[in-house]
């Protein structure tokens, strides 16, 4: 069997790169070990979905956020394997439907001053009787939690822990909120 692990190359990022362009996977030239031509993104995460790889770190087991920041991906558990970055995608479907706004809503409902989304998360997870790792807890709870601060019910009192490209693309690990006053 042929190696078809796909390398992401740094291209020269400008000053004035689009951020969002720079995390989902622009300024970079992508290589395949086995020889094919890998002309942008899209066709590297064809390619990787073809070869039975993640399409996210597109078989590497790493996500390239930024030059000089990786981490291990979250789509395939740091698999770098297509059926785990699948199984992991219906888990995140179902615990969109079983982790509603409602439930986030009601555990940090008698909560004063700051909390934390590590605090959130498991109080989530116990109230559902979920043991570790059987649904992405976490990640839900903090869309939610983003969307609630979003829709002004709530505001982030964290400071990032890491700029990790000024303070356009910046890394949270156990962020906080707090209600919002009806003041």
């Amino acid at each position: 069997m042929r190696n078809h692990t796909i390398t992401a190359l740094w291209e020269e990022i400008p000053d004035d790169a689009d951020d969002l362009v720079l995390v989902s996977g622009g300024f970079r030239i992508y290589v395949c070990l086995c020889g094919k031509q890998l002309p942008d993104r899209t066709a590297a995460e064809l390619h990787a979905m073809e070869t039975g790889q993640c399409s996210t770190c597109l078989g590497t087991k790493v996500e390239d956020i930024v030059p000089g920041f990786a981490q291990d991906c979250t789509a395939c558990a740091g698999t770098g394997r297509r059926g785990t970055q699948l199984r992991w995608q219906l888990a995140h479907a179902e615990a969109e439907t079983v982790i509603t706004v409602e439930l986030v809503r009601a555990v940090i409902a008698p909560l004063s001053g700051p909390f934390r989304l590590s605090e959130v998360a498991d109080t989530v997870r116990e109230s559902l009787g979920l043991p570790v790792g059987r649904l992405p807890v976490g990640p839900r709870v903090r869309d939610v939690l983003r969307g609630l601060e979003a829709m002004g019910e709530l505001i982030m009192v964290s400071a990032p822990d890491k700029l990790l490209r000024g303070t356009g693309v910046v890394l949270y690990r156990d962020p906080s909120w707090e209600h919002v006053s009806a003041g």
